[in-house]
């Protein structure tokens, strides 16, 4: 646990009551074990992206389109939010909560390895960034995501605290591949130039990186 665990089942407590379509995945990814990142975090993306009145999002690792449609909602009737995942089951599903959720016409969908993909889009093309593909491709994610986002725009990653295992005394020699990389990707953020970064504490870690050069 990230938060002291009464904590965290305050913050899910009185959260407001999500619509029909956002309570059925999430109770598809309790029973399912698919990883969302949950109301919370839900919330977090959509108030970002609204502040930065965001109008372009790419999204790296999207499985059954939970996060896709906060941040769908978040950007408008005239924004574009690019959906990526591997799975074309997954996709397939999250078009279907696309449609229920009424926002399958701001959305991209592109199934494929969303690195690559990311690799193809064109520099400073887009407001926020959300990284949540496999732990082990963060440094590489980061490497790829700073040029193609515009100056004042969010590089937003989940699972930075990776349920503590980043707090070992020495995580780059920690024998989990996965942890270690996260570990370098977090230096990474930090250390960079080109980004101001703040990691929240909130359920696994959310990391929320500007561009300011």
């Amino acid at each position: 646990m990230i938060t002291n665990p009464e904590v965290d089942r305050y913050l899910c407590a009185v959260l407001p009551e999500r619509d029909e379509t956002l309570r059925t995945m999430e109770a598809e990814a309790k029973s399912r074990s698919i990883p969302i990142v949950g109301p919370a975090v839900g919330r977090v993306l959509y108030q970002f992206a609204s502040v930065l009145q965001a109008k372009t999002v790419f999204e790296m690792g999207s499985a059954i389109g939970y996060s896709t449609i906060w941040w769908a909602r978040a950007v408008g009737p005239n924004g574009r939010v690019i959906y990526t995942d591997g799975s074309r089951k997954n996709a397939d599903e999250a078009k279907r909560n696309f449609a229920r959720a009424g926002v399958a016409e701001r959305i991209d969908v592109r199934v494929g390895d969303a690195l690559e993909i990311l690799s193809e889009q064109k520099p400073g093309a887009f407001d926020i960034i959300f990284n949540d593909v496999d732990k082990e491709d963060y440094p590489r994610v980061f490497r790829l995501a700073v040029p193609r986002l515009r100056k004042g725009g969010l590089f937003i990653t989940d699972n930075v605290l990776w349920s503590g295992k980043v707090a070992a005394s020495d995580p780059a020699k920690d024998p989990d591949k996965r942890t270690a990389a996260i570990a370098e990707f977090n230096r990474l953020i930090y250390g960079s130039k080109e980004l101001f970064t703040t990691i929240l504490p909130l359920r696994d870690g959310v990391a929320v990186s500007m561009k300011t050069g």
